[in-house]
């Protein structure tokens, strides 16, 4: 049986949906994060020795990293369902788009998170408006025209096919979902770039989408 170590808010989403794309059976282990410190709690390193999530176990395999899972249940129970043929153009982009969301996607956003909250974070009064100053130097210089970039990068991808991979829905597309999701909570991305806005709305109606934030609880991102 596929267990499922599920941190709330967390990428751990992507893999029920994909869980349910597929329609597996599976289990869910609950985590939450600290309510102060925002990371996840000392028993997920006994699933895995870095103790984050998403990370999955089946039969006696571990496998963590998104990409990695998501390749592992391809692989292992997909049948060849949400991965293009081999060879094939739409396979190279399946390949580069599982790999673009968190090698490069998620990097300039993350960045934002942690400089916003050095912004927002409780300090002495003296050092305040220094942290504030570097914070927003940081972001206005190098994080937000990095987001940028990648935002209109991805608005014009999505001017080739409907989906990211071709046109057919795909694994890559859930892989994706994270940064787009992390994009419109924090990072700017609105309706000034409507193919983008467009495919989130595409996914959210998508049926096993659906039934994922049903057995995952629920996620803060969409809000």
């Amino acid at each position: 049986m596929i267990v499922v170590h599920h941190l709330n808010n967390s990428r751990s989403q992507r893999v029920l949906w994909l869980l349910e794309e597929l329609g597996l059976e599976y289990e869910i282990v609950r985590y939450q994060r600290d309510p102060k410190t925002m990371l996840a709690p000392p028993e997920l390193k006994k699933i895995h020795p870095l103790g984050k999530s998403p990370v999955i176990t089946d039969n006696g395999i571990v496998v963590a990293e998104s990409g990695a899972i998501a390749e592992y249940l391809i692989d292992t129970y997909g049948n060849g369902r949400l991965i293009p043929p081999a060879g094939t153009e739409e396979r190279r982009r399946w390949t580069y788009f599982l790999h673009y969301a968190e090698g490069s996607a998620m990097a300039p956003l993350l960045m934002k998170l942690i400089f916003d909250r050095v912004e927002t974070s409780p300090a002495p009064f003296f050092v305040k408006p220094i942290a504030r100053a570097i914070a927003g130097k940081v972001k206005g210089s190098y994080i937000l025209p990095q987001i940028a970039m990648h935002l209109d990068y991805l608005e014009g991808e999505l001017g080739k096919s409907e989906w990211f991979a071709g046109n057919d829905f795909t694994a890559a597309d859930i892989q994706m979902s994270f940064p787009l999701e992390a994009a419109s909570a924090r990072g700017g991305l609105d309706a000034s770039r409507p193919k983008l806005a467009a495919y989130l709305k595409r996914i959210h109606s998508r049926p096993a989408f659906q039934r994922a934030l049903e057995r995952g609880g629920p996620y803060e991102l969409l809000k």
